[in-house]
């Protein structure tokens, strides 16, 4: 295992939560060997109370557990919107018991005793996983600001533009020239970054599928424009 100082404080963390101190010890020492930093916790409330929301990593969870379980806390834990991967462990596995893991949004479910590069390479995974979700939901708030400050008139061009219609068409239906959507239409390419047609349909179908019928930035509103 690398020294405690050769693991750097930002990489991913794995969130352990086991009531067996020993059990604690063994996969921290474990983990600690991919360079993977590790918080361990032996009371489940106290991790849910304490917990780090904001860490890129995982949880890692056993089920069978004294007050709360470990089911009970991956429930609270999506109740809470926490977005880590969560691992299961156990050493007395049910089909039912796997299922209703699965269910309730567990990432694995493995039984001890576990083999140690199953448990790697399923973390390392799930660290794989939650990077590429934190790295959608980043790219996902900075398209969303960047379509809220369109002016009323660059959505309403852009709609039309999504739908098809040509600079005169859309011209038309606004009652504008063509060569003032032309306008319109590159500063839309500029504000929201795209680098084509295509790439600036793929972003408002993606807000528009979020957003429902209204369309993106409708809720927050944006600059009228003539």
């Amino acid at each position: 295992m690398p020294p405690a100082d050769a693991i750097h404080p930002t990489s991913p963390l794995i969130q352990l939560v086991d009531d067996d101190a020993a059990v604690r010890e063994a996969l921290a020492l474990l983990i600690g060997t991919v360079g993977l930093r590790v918080q361990g916790w032996a009371d489940p409330q106290a991790f849910l109370a304490g917990r780090d929301r904001e860490a890129v990593g995982a949880v890692v969870l056993d089920v069978r557990m004294p007050v709360l379980s470990g089911i009970a806390v991956l429930e609270r834990l999506r109740a809470d919107g926490a977005d880590q991967p969560v691992v299961m462990l156990t050493g007395h596995g049910t089909v039912e018991l796997c299922r209703r893991a699965f269910k309730s949004g567990a990432a694995e479910f493995l039984e001890k005793p576990v083999d140690d590069q199953l448990l790697l390479d399923t973390l390392q995974q799930a660290v794989r996983q939650h990077v590429r979700s934190r790295q959608r939901a980043q790219a996902d708030r900075a398209a969303r600001e960047r379509f809220a400050r369109l002016s009323t008139r660059e959505r309403e061009v852009l709609g039309l533009i999504v739908e098809g219609l040509t600079n005169k068409e859309a011209g038309r239906a606004l009652g504008l020239s063509p060569r003032t959507v032309e306008t319109h239409r590159a500063h839309l390419f500029e504000k929201l970054q795209a680098a084509s047609l295509a790439q600036l349909i793929r972003q408002y179908a993606a807000l528009v599928d979020e957003a429902g019928a209204a369309g993106p930035g409708s809720a927050a509103g944006g600059h009228d424009a003539p």
